[in-house]
């Protein structure tokens, strides 16, 4: 697995052991970002403030990194997995533009003002048909994570029926191999 554009192009990325993380194709994390940076509705990437949820390896949030986001918060309950994130921020030399929370993302709680301000893209790639990455929807729009009309990437299995997201508006959606790609943008705090 490599970082596919920006400043790290072509290097490689660290993933834990075992099947336990599913990290994002190359291929699919291309079209990711070749759609926000392109869609009229795409976030600014260059000195965006990027939340990695369900983080795995953080493929998605490195990816970010290497196209100009300024910084990025790694949210992973698994240790392997934290530790693979750590692995991947020293050999990227990104100390100071990351930081990695043992969190679980369906249960974030009020973001930390210390934390800086709120998150303008958010990637969310958790395990598919479990209902975890809704759960973790309804808690950044609580939790006051996300900038108003923040740019949200959603990953589910192309097989999972449709989704309730309140506050959020459904913008696009694309399917890669075994997973459906959800572009939302965050409107209002969950009622």
């Amino acid at each position: 697995m490599r970082i596919v554009s920006g400043e790290f192009r072509g290097k490689a990325l660290i993933a834990p052991a075992g099947a336990a993380t599913r990290p994002t194709s190359d291929r699919a994390r291309q079209a990711i970002f070749n759609i926000l940076e392109h869609a009229a509705w795409g976030p600014e990437l260059r000195e965006a403030r990027v939340i990695d949820l369900f983080a795995g390896s953080g493929a998605l949030g490195f990816e970010a990194l290497s196209r100009g986001a300024a910084f990025c918060l790694f949210v992973e309950t698994d240790e392997a997995a934290r530790g693979a994130i750590r692995e991947n921020v020293d050999a990227l030399g990104l100390f100071g533009r990351t930081r990695v929370h043992r969190r679980d993302a369906t249960d974030l709680g009020q973001r930390p003002g210390a934390d800086g301000p709120a998150f303008s893209i958010a990637f969310l790639d958790p395990p598919y048909a479990k209902g975890l990455g809704e759960t973790a929807l309804a808690r950044l729009a609580e939790g006051g994570w996300l900038a108003p009309d923040a740019i949200v990437v959603f990953e589910r299995g192309s097989d999972e029926p449709d989704f309730d997201a309140p506050g959020y508006q459904k913008l696009d959606a694309r399917d890669y191999g075994a997973a459906r790609v959800h572009f939302l943008r965050f409107s209002s705090p969950a009622a």
